[in-house]
């Protein structure tokens, strides 16, 4: 039975996520959090906060212990998009599309 964590309206595009995701999935949560720490992408906060959440949640709801989890499933999908405006040559308008995105994250026990 996996735990889930769902970490909505993170301000940054889901193309710049999976990045980030790609690097932790399959890991223990430990391992994940301390490579998370360490990326140079901003998004590896948010990641890191959705991971923290599903450890917690694992914790607190099942009583398993923190140091055998880990992610099965990890996954950014797209969120509300933001559509601003820009003013452009002749009176004419360009669109401006603010990405966000949704993290998912499940995590099990080992073993």
């Amino acid at each position: 039975m996996a735990v889930r964590a769902i970490g909505k309206g993170v301000p940054t595009s889901p193309k710049k996520l999976r990045l980030v995701v790609e690097a932790v999935r399959g890991k223990r949560v430990e391992e994940a959090l301390n490579i998370l720490k360490y990326l140079p992408q901003p998004g590896a906060k948010y990641v890191a906060k959705v991971v923290k959440a599903a450890a917690a949640n694992a914790e607190n709801n099942l009583l398993w212990d923190p140091e055998g989890l880990r992610i099965t499933s990890i996954a950014a999908e797209e969120g509300p998009k933001l559509k601003r405006l820009r003013a452009r040559a002749r009176g004419r308008a360009g669109r401006i599309m603010r990405r966000s995105s949704q993290v998912t994250v499940l995590v099990e026990q080992e073993g």
